[in-house]
């Protein structure tokens, strides 16, 4: 994942050109291409806006961790660290990731027949050394990354009001629930490719 121009997913799976990985993915040249695209928006946009690269790959690296992604998280911490970010950032993530796994999906539908799969379960908040660490932008970014991995049944304005209060704006907000859900996308397709290679 070191160049902009490679395709992320065949360098997080190891897919060589000629290989059968290749032939697979070859069959669906738009979705290659598509995720690609969507990867290079998100990551590595020619207008960036308010959102830093910094922020980008630290959401990516915690967002990767809270599935447990290994080799996704390891990848998106090497472009973190590749911009520029100090290292004290890096050993945030690591914590951050490390005290907000869990499992899931917890949260409580509208009252009616669906009601009866609410499940409870722990809402993130961030210790306040990590906090501070992170700073308020990303510490905000991260409790909402989580909610929308392990809660998307609970999001309400309350979650987005906290964003704006930490710096986001609304167009940094999309940008934000945008990497989270392709991030889940991406990691499914690299599980799935790397099952079909025989490696788990």
């Amino acid at each position: 994942m070191s160049g902009t121009d490679a395709d992320v997913i065949d360098a997080l799976v190891g897919i060589t050109p000629g290989s059968s990985l290749d032939a697979i993915r070859a069959r669906r040249p738009e979705a290659r291409a598509h995720a690609q695209a969507t990867y290079q928006a998100l990551f590595v946009p020619k207008d960036p806006g308010n959102v830093s690269a910094s922020e980008r790959f630290a959401v990516g690296a915690f967002v990767a961790g809270l599935h447990g992604a290994t080799a996704v998280v390891a990848a998106y911490a090497a472009r973190l660290a590749s911009s520029s970010a100090p290292a004290a950032l890096k050993e945030a993530v690591d914590t951050a990731v490390k005290k907000a796994r869990t499992h899931g999906p917890y949260g409580s539908y509208t009252s009616g027949p669906l009601s009866r799969e609410d499940t409870p379960g722990p809402v993130y908040r961030m210790e306040a050394s990590t906090r501070r660490a992170l700073g308020p932008r990303l510490a905000a970014a991260f409790e909402h990354a989580h909610m929308l991995v392990f809660h998307p049944r609970d999001a309400a304005p309350a979650a987005l009001q906290a964003l704006l209060d930490a710096g986001w704006t609304t167009t940094d907000i999309v940008t934000l629930s945008q990497i989270v859900a392709f991030l889940s996308f991406q990691i499914r397709v690299v599980t799935g490719l790397r099952t079909l290679a025989g490696r788990a």
